[in-house]
């Protein structure tokens, strides 16, 4: 298995830069996926992983080999691409054995390998057929069988579910989940989609204007994030303003136009002061209705809106002139009613100050 070292990357196009500096290791055998809002430099970054792009300065090491001038054909990566990019006039089996037959192996190990990638990707008896009768998640499962078919020491995935149609995606990401672990090898994976990143990923890097906000697993990204955008852009969340009250040894007071906050110091992401303005992220799992209506830290208000999902309750509340989305299991929940009083209660695990 190959760990993949990224060391101070810097890239521009122009008078842009695109990535200001990325400095990460990736695990050998990780699911190591690169998340971020359009043009933050997360697929010019992974083209320089694959050779496809040249850094203004920094390298790429796998393993302990630094492959910074390495041509893409030398690096062993397998490449999956957003719009498939299969060759319209060769057969399943022809594009799965294309880099096969460039590595020039004997005929009867490329046969082999090939019907051995259309099986790991469910695709078995499929080598005859052409791309275009395939449908788009067949397209997407025999351009991963190609990138896997070379037995890559890393592959690279570039945004390749976004063209499928939700059953599809969600279908797609077992599957490579499934073949992740089956086979071990590292992937890199790109993606947009803040839900794929957290339902798939070992650890994730978030990147916003050419630089890492934050790598962490799943867990830590969303329960801790590092900064206000990372909170914004991973996952729901609530956000207001607030001004520091008080602080002790193991508290936060803080005053907010919702009502009071009484919260643990180590939500803080920063050292913060008495009398400093804060920014608060409460995500709407971290609010619930309850039956108190003269605790310390209870805020009350209107419903304003409520629907039923089903597995969840989701709810708009009116406090204090702020709304507040709230999120709840439906089992254990009755639907509250438009213009309801209610009182609501604070999670502080899922309280971050900023």
């Amino acid at each position: 298995m190959t760990k993949v070292k990224i060391k101070n990357i810097v890239k521009s196009f122009g008078d842009v830069r695109v990535i200001k500096s990325a400095d990460v290791e990736i695990k050998s055998g990780e699911l190591f996926f690169l998340l971020g809002p359009s043009g933050c430099g997360k697929t010019t970054l992974l083209r320089i992983i694959a050779g496809l792009a040249a850094p203004d300065s920094g390298e790429i090491f796998f393993n302990d080999k630094n492959v910074t001038l390495q041509p893409t054909h030398k690096r062993n990566t397998g490449m999956v691409f957003q719009n498939y990019a299969l060759w319209p006039h060769m057969t399943v089996g022809e594009n799965i054995c294309f880099g096969l037959d460039v590595r020039k192996l004997p005929r009867v190990e490329k046969q082999k390998r090939v019907s051995d990638a259309l099986a790991l990707v469910h695709l078995p008896g499929y080598e005859n057929r052409y791309p275009h009768q395939l449908s788009g998640g067949q397209q997407q499962r025999v351009a991963l069988a190609r990138a896997l078919v070379i037995k890559p020491d890393v592959v690279l995935l570039d945004e390749p579910l976004s063209n499928l149609d939700a059953g599809l995606r969600e279908e797609m990401r077992r599957e490579i989940k499934h073949i992740h672990k089956e086979l071990g090898v590292t992937m890199i994976f790109v993606t947009h989609d803040q839900k794929e990143a957290m339902a798939m990923a070992t650890r994730i890097a978030v990147m916003h204007e050419g630089k890492f906000e934050q790598i962490g697993s799943p867990l830590e990204i969303y329960q801790n994030p590092d900064s206000l955008f990372v909170a914004e852009f991973v996952g729901d969340t609530n956000l207001m303003d607030g001004v520091v009250d008080k602080i002790t040894d193991d508290k936060i007071y803080i005053t907010t136009p919702a009502g009071k906050l009484i919260c643990p110091v180590e939500r803080a992401a920063k050292l913060v002061n008495q009398n400093k303005k804060v920014k608060i992220s409460i995500r709407p799992q971290g609010l619930s209705f309850t039956d108190e209506n003269d605790a310390e830290g209870i805020w009350q208000g209107n419903v304003v809106e409520s629907a039923y999902l089903g597995e969840m309750i989701t709810a708009v509340c009116n406090v204090n002139g702020i709304k507040l989305r709230v999120t709840m299991l439906g089992s254990n929940s009755s639907l509250p009613e438009d213009g309801d009083r209610i009182n609501l209660k604070i999670n502080y695990s899922q309280v971050k100050i900023f």
